[in-house]
Order: C-alpha cells, then structure tokens, then sequence
C-alpha cells in the first residue's frame, strides 16, 4: 500500500471541520462565486463541516449555501452589529451571535481543524494574515491554505516574496502556507498536511495563553 492513501485517511480523521474566510461580496466575474460553491461541494461530500462569517451575502453566502444544499453542516459565527448587515444565512445548524470581532475570530479559530482564504477584502485579508502570524510564531500548527481563484491573491504571494527578499521574513521564521490554484486540490491538501503533522507529532491546535 502506498503512503499516500495512508495520510488522506488519516487526515479524514483529524479535519473535521475548515474554517473559511471569503467576500461579503460576489466580486467581479462569476468564478469566484463559482469556487466558492464547488468548495462547498467538495467539504459536503467529505463529510467535512464549515465554520465561516455566518453572513447570506457575497461568497459568504454562496459557499454556507453549497455545504447545505449537498447535506453538509454549516456553523456560522457572527458579531451582533452585523446581523442586519450581512446575515445570519437562514438554514444554518449551528448559529452563534457574539459580542465582538475578537471573539468571533477566537470561536471560529476553536472550532476548525484547518483554515482557506478564498478571494475577499480587507477582512479577509486580517483573517488570514493574522493565521499566518500565528503559524509563522508556532502558536499552533493548523493547516493554512490560500486559494489563488483565477489568481486574485498573487499580489500577496508576491508581497511575501518581497519581504523574504528584504529579509524581514527570515528562514527561521517562516511565513508557512499552502496555495491551492484548483479548488479541488483543497481538501486533500489539507487532510494530507494534517495528517503529515499527526504522524510527525508536531500538532499543536491550541493557542497559546500568551496571544
């Protein structure tokens, strides 16, 4: 048997549910809004649930809607100031209102085994850096991934290498993610990096009391 199927099934076992960042909004031309609902396909049928904004709009709400509509679960978690801004999606399982952005962030960081940046703005944005930051301080090890849709996040990527470039992220302190340029290639590059840390022994799903 080769090793390969050995990590994806292990992986099965320890991502049970993905936390996503993505838009409020659709953006411009249908392929972003596309991914997002072929991802949803894909967790669904993994049998894995999704941990999101909790938002019925933009990308937010075309990828909750995709989980739900091939029988996965959704668990939203959103600020009560947006309520009535963006949400919360109708249908959803699991729907927490919180008081603040910070404990938002905090459940939705509780509640995944591993995380995807799909395309977005400025929230996105802080979502995602601030999982790099805590990858790149070994504050835990969850996988990270970005998905490079049509290649919206290349200026990022290329920020980074420009930083790495001016030495400002060093080889000790690397910035680790996956980038994932197929929305198919998400879930089993995520269970596969889990299951890589399982095996190695260097899972860490907890953040440190110190952040």
């Amino acid at each position: 048997m080769s090793s390969t199927p050995i990590a994806i099934e292990a992986g099965c076992r320890l991502v049970r549910n993905i936390c996503v960042y993505c838009g409020s909004a659709q953006g411009a031309g249908p392929s972003y809004e596309a991914a997002a609902q072929k991802l949803g396909q894909a967790m669904a049928k993994a049998g894995i649930g999704l941990v999101y904004g909790g938002g019925a709009n933009g990308l937010m709400g075309a990828l909750a809607h995709s989980v739900l509509a091939d029988g996965g679960h959704v668990t939203g978690i959103i600020p009560n100031f947006l309520v009535g801004r963006e949400g919360p999606l109708p249908g959803l399982q699991e729907c927490l209102v919180v008081g603040s952005m910070h404990e938002r962030k905090r459940l939705m960081f509780e509640r995944a085994d591993a995380f995807v940046a799909l395309p977005g703005g400025i929230g996105t944005l802080e979502e995602l850096t601030e999982q790099l930051s805590w990858v790149q301080l070994e504050r835990h090890t969850k996988p990270v991934v970005i998905a490079d849709i049509a290649g919206f996040w290349q200026p990022l990527l290329r920020l980074f290498a420009h930083m790495r470039e001016r030495r400002f992220i060093q080889s000790s302190l690397e910035v680790r993610y996956l980038v994932a340029e197929k929305i198919e290639d998400i879930v089993p590059m995520i269970e596969t990096a889990a299951a890589k840390a399982a095996v190695l022994g260097t899972r860490k799903e907890t953040i440190d009391p110190r952040l």
